[in-house]
């Protein structure tokens, strides 16, 4: 989705097609529908899965008039809650280039039609510099902390030079309870202990100043049998923490249970359909399951609950590096209590 522009006379160009089309089939004659008389809006959301704090949830804003009627003043969006510091609404109009050339064809391209937005607490606004009658707008909203675990509603709004305003509603739109971090470095006997509580790697020093906070070890045995690139608890038996010398005072013991075919889109690789939800640490279990995961594979990951019920966490592969005895994680956690 990322790559298509949203604009009025694409719709139009689509209703022209179907009725084309249908007309050809029944053979009924057909004439050009008109576009409307006044000032139209849409909106589509643009951006997909869970809507976290942090992240942007992305819409298109598509605004329309005849051109005898006069050009758009302003456009804006009002959130129910406001949104963060970087939350704005393009003061570029985008539309689809239609060229056949590698370079150009099919990318979407800007045209500025006004100042940069100005946030006015949970209003946006775009005043428009450019004289047109039609404007394809983009807009983003940075989830801010207020939001977690509510939901968050956005009203649309263009108003034209002949007097005319139209509103478009969107929402309510859940924002999940649960945070994110990507791309985290371990590596082995250095950057190795983990706190789900931080969300951060720790070296033996740091782990040392804050021992109940660390609940996994990361650690490369490639030369052991099934053992890999593994994340163990520091209560888990030695013998799954070979050659690892723990910090006084580490002994939490963290449930754990690997998980080979979840690759979650928002923490691996766009390619992917999958997300992970609040739902799904909500309904998990692992009370069965024991307190290390051995062998981890890139691409995939393992679910965890720390020991005091806290935390439920999903911590994905990104990248493992055998020769380096290092490994790229992200996970996503959700906070129970």
């Amino acid at each position: 989705m990322k790559n298509m522009s949203y604009t009025f006379f694409r719709h139009i160009a689509i209703l022209m097609f179907s009725a084309i089309f249908f007309s050809s089939c029944s053979e009924k004659e057909y004439s050009i529908p008109e576009g409307g008389a006044d000032l139209q809006n849409d909106v589509i959301k643009r951006s997909l899965g869970p809507n976290l704090v942090g992240l942007d949830i992305e819409f298109a804003y598509a605004m329309a008039l005849p051109k005898q009627k006069g050009k758009i003043l302003w456009a804006q969006v009002e959130a129910s809650i406001a949104g963060g510091e970087e939350t704005y609404l393009e003061n570029k109009s985008y539309y689809t280039h239609s060229g056949s050339d590698e370079i150009n064809g099919g990318t979407d391209v800007g045209v500025v039609i006004g100042k940069p937005s100005e946030n006015q607490g949970a209003k946006t606004i775009v005043n428009f510099s450019r004289d047109t009658s039609a404007a394809t707008l983009r807009y983003f909203y940075d989830v801010p902390e207020q939001a977690r675990g509510k939901k968050v509603e956005f009203t649309f709004t263009a108003k034209s030079s002949d007097g005319s305003t139209v509103s478009y509603k969107m929402g309510p739109y859940q924002i999940a309870v649960m945070d994110m971090v990507l791309n985290l470095e371990a590596s082995d006997n250095q950057a190795c202990y983990l706190s789900i509580k931080d969300m951060t790697f720790y070296s033996a020093a740091q782990a040392a100043t804050r021992p109940q906070e660390i609940d996994l070890v990361y650690l490369y045995r490639g030369e052991l049998n099934s053992f890999g690139h593994a994340l163990v608890s520091p209560g888990a038996d030695r013998q799954y923490l070979p050659q690892v010398d723990l910090p006084t005072g580490l002994s939490r013991s963290t449930k754990m249970r690997r998980e080979f075919g979840l690759r979650d889109q928002q923490l691996g690789n766009p390619k992917y359909g999958i997300y992970i939800d609040d739902v799904d640490f909500q309904q998990l279990d692992v009370s069965d399951s024991p307190n290390y995961a051995l062998n981890l594979k890139e691409e995939a990951g393992a679910w965890l609950e720390t020991q005091d019920g806290t935390y439920r966490a999903y911590v994905f592969v990104n990248k493992i590096d055998n020769a380096g005895a290092k490994a790229t994680l992200s996970m996503k956690r959700y906070k129970l209590k």
